[in-house]
């Protein structure tokens, strides 16, 4: 059964790009909100609003409390998506470059599908690795001519590796726990579970670096899109997408968010769009496919 005649796998795949395409806005909204906001607020900050939003969305559901055994399975994407990544990715880009990170992060799909692979058992066809190697070389090569090269530090690329892991392995469990119950349920009780923590975090970091209240409406606007949209309503897509499609099939949609940020940034802050990055993207778009047609040659 192919991809396109499949609606759960169509599904999953419109699901996916849903979620990379909410993501895509991630870096923009981070360079315009960091101007006006500590770097370590505005990553606790982005997870508390997103712990109210979920809270008020699981009251007005109904939604049945956890039970207290099934809070372990959320422990994983609270500490890899909330904290891991975050955390681990500010600490390296305070030592490199966007630029050069960008060259270690490229491996992100390939790194969830590998981890999907390994603790779920789940199959793939040897084209996917083929389709996957192929779309992340061309991510690599696309970070390289973009100034990837420079800026290479020993310490930043451990913290970048880290925090490929850890947003990789998030994503693997937080996939396994959309196949229980809705994927909105899951960010909804794992940005919740992770209040006791990012609040009082947060109200300590107030009085960090800059004052929030001095920030311009944009800075405060890009906040609650880096909330609404990159901790929140992106994983609503997202994690079920990945359940639907096969974590390690939904994964590599996310080769297309490095250039869906670029067309972003273009239109938001200016920046240049070449015919190299058209060239990339079609590329891109082209591993994506046959990653997923490799899925019929599996069946």
């Amino acid at each position: 059964m192919t991809l396109w005649k499949n609606a759960q796998l169509r599904n999953g795949l419109f699901l996916a790009f849903l979620g990379v395409l909410i993501f895509s806005f991630t870096m923009p909204f981070t360079k315009i909100a960091v101007g006006g906001f500590d770097p370590y607020f505005l990553n606790t900050a982005r997870a508390v609003i997103a712990g109210c939003a979920g809270l008020i969305a699981l009251v007005v559901a109904r939604v049945p409390l956890i039970k207290v055994s099934e809070i372990r399975g959320f422990l994983w994407p609270i500490a890899m998506n909330i904290f891991g990544w975050p955390i681990f990715i500010t600490l390296a880009l305070e030592r490199t470059t966007s630029a050069h990170a960008a060259v270690i992060a490229a491996f992100m799909p390939l790194m969830t599908a590998f981890l999907a692979v390994i603790s779920t058992k789940e199959r793939v066809a040897p084209s996917f690795w083929l389709a996957a190697g192929t779309g992340t070389a061309i991510l690599v090569a696309f970070s390289l001519s973009r100034g990837g090269a420079q800026g290479g530090d020993l310490v930043a690329d451990l913290f970048v590796v880290a925090a490929v892991v850890s947003s990789s392995w998030g994503y693997v469990k937080g996939a396994n726990l959309s196949r229980e119950r809705p994927g909105w349920q899951v960010i909804s009780w794992v940005v919740v579970l992770a209040l006791p923590v990012t609040l009082p975090l947060t109200a300590a970091l107030w009085f960090v670096g800059p004052n929030p209240l001095e920030a311009s409406v944009a800075q405060w606007f890009a906040l609650l899109g880096l909330a609404f949209g990159s901790m929140f309503f992106g994983f609503f897509a997202w994690y079920q997408g990945l359940a639907l499609l096969g974590t390690a099939y939904g994964s590599q949609v996310q080769q297309l968010q490095s250039l869906l940020t670029l067309g972003w940034s273009a239109l938001l802050l200016g920046e240049t769009i070449t015919l190299w990055t058209i060239a990339a993207a079609v590329g891109v778009i082209a591993s994506v496919i046959w990653a997923q047609r490799s899925r019929a040659k599996n069946a």
